[in-house]
């Protein structure tokens, strides 16, 4: 019973990581494809959305966050074991550190609906949702090596 209790408050303990401002953010339950098919009536709409970061760019007043969307589970998480729905970049006016903000590393955002943005994906040219951050929440990248107790590698 014990290790169970434990696990139990391991487990809610893992939910409380997630920032308020990105927890609580004031969005509307609306999907990827409803809001990339017609942008121009959701604009000003608050969403939180999450992915994995593809791109950073780092201008002179706001740094742009290219992500690949992935639906989110119940505590805000990319659901990376779905498939990935699309693209679309988050402007903070927060200088976002390239080191810090990496591709691959998973991110989820409460934000606003700005628009279109275009991106240029190989050779052609796409447009994107655009979102002005209002939070940002980077996740830690979890290690598979190690038992749920803690007490070192699985035996492969």
């Amino acid at each position: 019973m014990k290790p169970n209790l434990l696990l139990l408050c391991l487990l809610l303990s893992a939910c409380v990581g997630l920032p308020s401002a990105v927890r609580d953010a004031p969005a509307v339950d609306l999907t990827y494809q409803q809001i990339s098919s017609d942008i121009d009536s959701y604009k000003d709409t608050p969403v939180r959305w999450g992915g994995v970061i593809i791109d950073l760019e780092n201008e002179e007043q706001s740094s742009l966050v290219q992500v690949l969307f992935y639906p989110l589970d119940y505590s805000g998480r990319p659901e990376l074991h779905k498939p990935g729905e699309g693209r679309f970049v988050v402007a903070s006016p927060e200088f976002l550190d390239p080191a810090v903000y990496t591709k691959d590393k998973e991110i989820t955002v409460a934000g606003i609906i700005k628009g279109n943005i275009e991106r240029t994906v190989g050779k052609r040219i796409i447009q994107v949702p655009l979102l002005s951050a209002t939070a940002i929440h980077l996740w830690p990248i979890y290690s598979n090596r190690y038992d749920y107790r803690g007490y070192g590698p699985y035996p492969y």
